[in-house]
């Protein structure tokens, strides 16, 4: 394909499996005019219990899937696969690859004003230590508190997210980053914006959520349009949806993630 047709080619979004729905949704929010092809690798979730040399065969092998689609750039939608792979992504190919960490990082540290940062996110992720390490990257007096918040990822896949049972759970999760004085918490799992009301909710009004799908789309709109590969067309951008398995409850989840029909998700082989 010739140079000059570059920005007409879709972003290849991938996550192992509909969390990554919430990052997407944002893309298709702040860029509605870019094609967009969503991989969820449904068959092998979750990553966040696999090695991290599992976590990043799997990645390699989602990006390839990309790839073959012709995509002009690739985002990983995947807290363990970003904590992990994005670095052997980026040596493989030439596009721009980006995580979720590093731009959810960057708000948090931009955001916070007394220091205190909470990062909630599934065992992996938080065992992987990945945001607190990429925080103090940029920070060094900023003090992190994570909790590993495992239950959230069922409730938004069950559609339990304004209930009691949502709010009890998340008051047992959070409420010890609330006795910790944190001034703003990192959602550190792609299912959690769905929960983001019952969060608020408990954790109150006044400590800041940053939403790592939100800063990732702002990110990818900043590297586009330095590149100078932000689609020009006029029209409503195409949205394509792989899975690699179950792609009739894909569906369903993934229409209550978006909050909008989809057409079809299409069963792909790695």
């Amino acid at each position: 394909m010739l140079t000059k047709n570059l920005h007409r080619r879709p972003i290849g979004v991938f996550d192992s499996g509909i969390g990554g729905l919430t990052v997407a949704k944002s893309l298709f929010e702040l860029l509605p005019n870019e094609n967009i092809i969503y991989l969820g690798d449904t068959a092998r979730l979750p990553y966040g219990t696999k090695s991290k040399e599992t976590v990043i065969l799997y990645s390699i092998e989602c990006l390839k899937f990309l790839l073959s689609k012709n995509v002009k750039m690739v985002v990983v939608a995947c807290n363990s696969s970003s904590s992990v792979a994005v670095p052997f992504l980026q040596k493989i190919t030439k596009i721009p690859v980006i995580g979720v960490i590093e731009p959810g990082s960057t708000a948090a540290v931009n955001k916070t004003v007394n220091n205190k940062i909470g990062v909630i996110g599934t065992m992996g992720t938080i065992k992987s230590n990945a945001y607190k390490k990429q925080v103090t990257k940029y920070r060094k007096d900023v003090e992190i508190f994570s909790q590993a918040c495992s239950l959230f990822v069922q409730l938004a896949e069950d559609g339990w997210t304004d209930n009691k049972i949502a709010e009890l759970t998340a008051k047992e999760y959070l409420s010890g980053l609330k006795e910790k004085g944190v001034d703003t918490v990192i959602l550190g799992c792609t299912h959690y914006p769905i929960l983001k009301n019952t969060i608020r909710k408990v954790l109150g009004k006044n400590i800041e959520l940053i939403d790592s799908g939100e800063e990732t789309a702002k990110e990818v709109k900043n590297i586009l349009h330095r590149k100078k590969l932000l689609n020009t067309q006029k029209k409503k951008g195409y949205h394509k949806f792989f899975a690699t398995d179950f792609p009739n409850n894909f569906k369903l989840i993934s229409e209550r993630f978006l909050g909008r029909k989809i057409s079809e998700v299409k069963k792909v082989k790695l």
